[in-house]
């Protein structure tokens, strides 16, 4: 990632924002309170606000460019029932705002910037790809039309279903990122010897056939398949299957942005919570993944039966992804059936371990031994032990974000972001 490559995704990312949100009105901007998501302009003067803070005003000491932005955009500082209620400006002086940022940004950019500086200024191009990733599901949340994205297009392979497990073996190997000059996370670091038990995973996340097949023996009403805390989501939220899908004439039809379709039975199960997937691994004799298991899945290899600790970066090895590998930076749209790209198979096996869609894991957010908190200190630490672990990304995340030590995490009852699962036999 040299400088070259920074100052291209600095402005590329603010591009693809822009874009994002080109289309929608005005009303359409003025986004009704909901728990799950935040108000558009505000959380696009927050991804401005965010650039500038940590990398203008903390490294270069400028003054703030507009003297009421934290008051307006620090989500730090500001909860989230009280953004409805701020004066946030209108459309034209917030992308003027995000202008302002960007060009100040891109023009103090060198070579050889020393590592703090090349850290905060990647944490803020990869902070805005997630917010961009957010804004996406906010339009199918919001029920409006796919955004209008000037990117390459891939038409989904009609690639069909990938049944089975691959045998993972027992052993050691290193939990986290391990490569001391690349970028990575504080809650990826520090890395540390981990083990697993030999395990099957699947080679494949679950589709929507398999999804349908649970909701149609009645997943949604035996409380079998339920935790305690499962059933006080279901009850709270009276779910009688996933959250954007419906009957009609008989058939199970998805909305995808604005759009009802049948159900597409090849393709992944996506917009679950971690509720619904836990039920699900119930009621067909499954479990989820650990993390440690999803990790191992994606960069050990296996020699003599036993775990090699081989540390790819990606599940395929070191090269980038490329879309022959995976499903990422919104080319397909949508995701794509779960045999699809072969050429992004672990090691072991298993399929679209990165891109598609977000895969739930068993394992509860927390800190590795001896974490430390990074420049972005409220990133990880004030929400450790309180949400779940996704893994992998998905169609609508950025290649340049994505490699197989990522951890993602939310609260086990959200639906609205990108997410499904893969799961493990039982032993």
């Amino acid at each position: 990632m040299d400088t070259v490559d920074l100052t291209s995704a600095i402005v590329e990312a603010r591009a693809r924002t822009f874009e994002l949100i080109s289309d929608l009105s005005d009303a359409q901007l003025q986004v009704p309170y909901l728990e799950i998501v935040n108000p558009f302009l505000w959380e696009v003067g927050h991804v401005a606000w965010f650039q500038e803070k940590f990398v203008l005003r903390d490294l270069d000491g400028r003054p703030a460019l507009r003297a009421d932005g934290d008051s307006l955009f620090d989500s730090i500082a500001i909860a989230h029932e009280t953004r409805w209620g701020l004066p946030v400006p209108p459309r034209d002086q917030v992308l003027r705002y995000m202008a302002e940022v960007r060009d100040g940004v891109a023009g103090r950019i060198k070579a050889d910037l020393p590592r703090e500086d090349w850290y905060r200024n990647w944490l803020a191009v990869f902070h805005e790809d997630m917010h961009d990733e957010a804004f996406t599901y906010m339009r199918q949340t919001l029920g409006y039309g796919p955004p209008p994205l000037t990117v390459p297009h891939d038409p989904a392979p009609e690639a069909g279903p990938l049944p089975g497990d691959v045998e993972v073996p027992a052993g050691e190997f290193t939990l986290g990122a391990t490569d001391p000059g690349a970028f990575a996370f504080d809650n990826e670091v520090p890395a540390h010897r981990a083990s697993v038990s030999a395990f099957r995973i699947a080679r494949a996340c679950v589709t929507q056939a398999e999804f349908a097949a649970f909701c149609d023996a009645g997943g949604y009403v035996h409380d079998e398949f339920w935790s305690v805390a499962g059933r006080q989501w279901r009850a709270e939220t009276g779910a009688t299957c996933p959250v954007y899908w419906r009957r009609q004439s008989g058939r199970w039809q998805r909305r995808h942005f604005d759009q009802w379709r049948d159900l597409e039975p090849h393709r992944p199960v996506i917009h679950v919570c971690w509720y619904e997937a836990e039920a699900y691994c119930r009621w067909a004799g499954r479990r989820l993944p650990t993390e440690p298991e999803w990790e191992a899945a994606a960069k050990c290899e296996g020699a003599g039966g036993r775990l090699v600790d081989a540390r790819r970066k990606f599940p395929w090895g070191s090269e980038p992804a490329s879309p022959k590998r995976a499903n990422f930076d919104w080319r397909a749209m949508d995701t794509v059936d779960v045999g699809a790209l072969p050429q992004g198979d672990s090691a072991f096996g298993c399929r679209q371990m990165l891109g598609n869609l977000w895969q739930w894991t068993a394992s509860v957010f927390a800190p590795y031994p001896g974490f430390t908190p990074g420049p972005y200190k409220e990133y990880s630490e004030p929400v450790f032990h309180t949400r779940r672990v996704l893994r992998g990304g998905c169609w609508a995340s950025r290649s340049r974000l994505l490699w197989n030590t990522w951890r993602n995490f939310f609260e086990p009852h959200r639906r609205d972001v990108f997410a499904g699962f893969r799961t493990c036999a039982l032993e």
